[in-house]
């Protein structure tokens, strides 16, 4: 019988994920997905975009159901918000 691998701590998919967002995702997607989420797959890089979170995870783990996933909203800093509102990021 074949082992599962050890899933990722919170804080390493965390790391991977930001790392994939800035390097490869972010400047392809903000343009013209502006506030939507992005679910990423950290262990291959694949992302699914949706309005909301749920969607977003859904079309991931259609094509990968084993899918260790981080989400960010494009263009903020956060995924949610409460009371003050989202913040943009810089640049």
């Amino acid at each position: 019988m074949a082992s599962r691998p050890t899933r990722r701590t919170a804080d390493e998919v965390r790391i991977l994920g930001e790392g994939i967002y800035e390097r490869d995702i972010r400047l392809k997607v903000e343009p013209g997905h502006l506030g939507e989420i992005i679910a990423i797959d950290v262990g291959s890089g694949e992302y699914a975009i949706a309005k909301t979170t749920r969607a977003a995870a859904d079309r991931l783990r259609e094509r990968l159901p084993d899918a260790e996933i981080w989400m960010v909203r494009a263009g903020y800093r956060t995924v949610h918000s409460f009371g003050a509102g989202l913040q943009r990021r810089a640049g």
